[in-house]
Formats: structure tokens, sequence, C-alpha cells
């Protein structure tokens, strides 16, 4: 079931700062998640960045081609799904742009949000976050694995999420096609969303 936004949340103390559009001076950026604030994790790495813009330029060619009044973010565009619940999500994707037109963030949610999984955020991603954008009706869902160049995808229906498979490229030039629901005639071809992942020793980055 879906939820409206309630604008007399910003007299709420931990929503105070969002609403004025932006957070104090030096603070990092986080998430609330049950109303609680949750930093975000540090930058992100070359793969992760990869594939968000590779994904983001997908969409966005398809929306340009096609002249479809529709609109695509990479991160830190804020949602805001309830008081409880505010995100920036790796991809947001919302099918009618007049839903934007306070200019700033999203009220409500967006009709495909994907998220790129990495050490510090798997758990939230698959757990935490799949039961909210489930419970506030985001029409489809992409979790996306850079180490094993895989995508998830789980549609809504009836209110519930339904595992729509997974989808593989495993670097023989070849690789699973996406059929993205929310939009009529639109695929995407994984060989083009990993082609610039590649193999690195996390443990050595973080040192």
């Amino acid at each position: 079931m879906a939820h409206e936004f309630d604008l007399e949340d910003a007299n709420e103390p931990y929503v105070k700062y969002e609403m004025l559009g932006g957070t104090i001076h030096g603070e990092p950026p986080y998430e609330i998640l049950r109303g609680k604030k949750v930093i975000m994790s540090p930058a992100p790495n070359a793969n992760h960045c990869s594939i968000d813009a590779i994904l983001v330029t997908i969409f966005f060619n398809y929306i340009l081609t096609n002249n479809i009044k529709a609109n695509v973010f990479g991160d830190n565009f804020d949602v805001y799904f309830s008081r409880e619940y505010h995100c920036k999500p790796d991809i947001s994707v919302i099918c009618d742009r007049k839903r934007l037109s306070n200019g700033k963030r999203l009220y409500g949610a967006p009709d495909l949000i994907v998220e790129i999984m990495s050490k510090s955020t798997r758990k939230r991603d698959v757990g935490e976050k799949f039961f909210q954008y489930e419970e506030y009706g985001v029409r489809e869902y992409w979790i996306v694995d850079p180490d094993k160049k895989s995508i998830k995808v789980y549609h809504l229906v009836d209110g519930k999420f339904v595992d729509n498979g997974e989808y593989n490229f495993d670097g023989s030039g070849a690789g699973d096609k996406i059929k993205v629901s929310i939009f009529e005639d639109m695929t995407v071809d994984l060989k083009l969303v990993f082609k610039f992942v590649f193999e690195f020793d996390e443990d050595e980055e973080e040192e």
C-alpha cells in the first residue's frame, strides 16, 4: 500500500534540515530508515560508478529516443516515501515528470529503483530497503551484484514483490537481456551494463 507524504512532517526535528533543502554544513550524507538517520557509505568504488553511469545513460537514451515524459536520476537524489523513510537510491526512474514539479525531490515511490550492492550495503538492499520499497509501491526493483555480474529483478504484483529472475553476464561476450516492465518495449543488455567492470581486491582498496 502506497503512503502519501505529509508536508506537516517538516516540523519533525529529524527532517527539518532535509525539508529546508540540505543537510547541516559538514554533515555526511544520510538516509532516514524507520525515523533514524543512517549515515551513507563512503564514496563508491569504480565498478559501482561505472554500472550506475551506464544504466542511467541507457534509461536516458530510451526516454529521449522515444520522447517519453519520464526522468531518471543517479545517486544522491532524494526520495521521500514518508516522514520515517527518506532514501537516496542509486538509480530512480520516474515515469511521470510532473511529479517532480517541486524541483527538489520526489515525494512517494519511483516507478523503478536500482540498488548496486557493496559489502556495506548488501544487507540493507536485500532486507530493509526491499521491504520498504515493496510497502511504498515501487513497481520494479533491481538489485545489482557487481561481483557476480548479475541483476535480480522484482515486479510489484498485488502489493508484493514477485521474483522475476536473476539475469547474468558471464563475460563471454554474451549476456542476458532484461525486459523493463515499466516501459512498453525497453530491454537492457547486460553485456553493456557490466562492460567496464573489472576484478580488484576490495580489502586492498580499503587500506
